[in-house]
């Protein structure tokens, strides 16, 4: 498929050692650059997670100046094949090891939710892999005792669509049940490989903790993004405490509940085009709206060799000035 601006869409089914992978591949490949590679949350596949976003007028440039690819989870995809009852779903990073390993030299990696989480261990056991993380809702965690007693509790009292809303979603959405919620909570029940999304939300349920600290961290630059309300904000909040202050950026969103991605596309966008750029990409690209319009708070200290700590708070609506954010500092952005 070639869309009105010029830019090929190719959907594939990769046979790996774990199972078959499905990809959506946006562009021919440019080999100077790393492929931003997404990864989904549980509940949705590539299309419902992250359509809104890269569809978004603003991300087009993004979109032809690199190559996109779009990985479904084994089993998430639409029309995916059911697994026999008793069917062990394969670690999903072990299936991204394989896949990059014939595909892509380097990744852009972004995720939502478990994939935020797949792509940080991925990332941890494979440095030289990844040039960059924007990890959404993340959490690094594995779950307390507390968490696991509520799950059980909510595995009796709740349907399986109404569990994985209130991990999507904040209560406030909830309780509005928005348009939103509605499409997700139908979609969801009526999907034909229910059985599948079961899988990898029991998967992402038992998940390991990541043990990340200071001298345990990602290798790249990393930008946390999380709405305001979400219900993996404190989570975001600890992860962004133990990463290195001097490589991670961390966003914090106003009015965007647990799915910025589709809430806030624009300020989203904004944002990831600050941290390419502050990777040495798409030096030229235009900041069209946070750049015009918005208050910058500061407080810097500097040492004499140029090293330096710095806090920002970014709100959308008065004008500043012009400094984009780069992975060489801390953010804390509302916006």
């Amino acid at each position: 498929v070639v869309l009105s601006n010029g830019t090929s869409i190719t959907e594939h089914c990769v046979e790996t050692s774990h199972g078959v992978l499905h990809v959506t591949v946006h562009g021919a490949g440019n080999v100077r650059r790393p492929a931003i590679l997404t990864f989904h949350d549980v509940g949705m596949d590539s299309k419902s997670c992250f359509s809104t976003l890269f569809k978004f007028e603003e991300m087009q440039e993004i979109v032809k100046n690199f190559t996109v690819v779009h990985v479904d989870a084994p089993g998430q995809e639409d029309g995916a094949a059911i697994y026999p009852a008793g069917y062990l779903l394969c670690p999903c990073d072990s299936v991204l090891i394989t896949f990059l390993s014939f595909s892509f030299r380097t990744i852009i990696g972004v995720g939502v939710g478990a994939g935020a989480y797949i792509l940080s261990k991925f990332t941890l056991t494979n440095p030289e892999a990844v040039e960059g993380l924007v990890l959404i809702n993340v959490d690094t965690n594995a779950r307390g005792w507390m968490d696991w007693a509520a799950q059980k509790l909510s595995n009796l009292t709740s349907s399986l669509s109404d569990q994985i809303l209130s991990h999507l979603f904040s209560q406030e959405e909830m309780s509005a049940n928005t348009e939103l919620i509605q499409t997700h909570k139908e979609r969801i029940a009526k999907a034909p490989n229910l059985i599948n999304i079961e899988l990898f939300w029991k998967s992402y349920q038992g998940r390991r903790d990541l043990n990340i600290e200071r001298n345990n961290t990602f290798k790249c630059p990393v930008m946390l993004v999380v709405g305001d309300q979400a219900p993996y904000e404190e989570a975001a909040v600890e992860c962004n405490s133990k990463l290195d202050p001097t490589t991670t950026s961390f966003l914090k969103m106003a009015d965007a509940g647990g799915m910025p991605q589709l809430t806030q596309p624009s300020k989203l966008t904004e944002a990831f085009k600050y941290f390419i750029q502050g990777m040495g990409y798409m030096a030229s690209s235009c900041m069209t709206r946070l750049s015009r319009s918005r208050t910058t708070s500061l407080s810097s200290s500097y040492s004499m060799e140029g090293s330096r700590s710095r806090s920002r708070t970014l709100s959308q609506g008065s004008q500043g000035g012009q400094l984009p954010p780069s992975p060489s500092h801390t953010m804390e952005v509302s916006c």
